[in-house]
């Protein structure tokens, strides 16, 4: 399933959800990624801080990908013409 995220809020159902599905509990996700249960739980409660690596960790293990999705309606977008231009951020 795909899963749009417009708020950081919807981070943590959706990031439950994926845990369960993968029949997983908070303690063996932790273990898994080499914390404590209560440290995932902390993750979990507030993933919207956890730190992005952090973050792709997690669902690396949960067989998640991370897409980006440009919704950008111009025809081209400066990043996608190549090394020729800047970026300006």
């Amino acid at each position: 399933m795909n899963y749009t995220i417009n708020t950081l809020e919807q981070i943590k159902p959706i990031l439950i959800g994926f845990r369960k599905v993968n029949g997983l509990s908070q303690k063996a996700l932790a273990e898994k990624l080499g914390i404590s249960q209560q440290s995932y739980q902390a993750l979990e409660s507030a993933p919207q801080k956890a730190t992005i690596e952090r973050l792709f960790k997690v669902l690396s293990i949960l067989g998640v990908k991370l897409q980006l999705v440009d919704n950008n309606t111009q025809a081209t977008h400066p990043l996608s013409d190549g090394a020729n231009e800047q970026d300006e951020w």
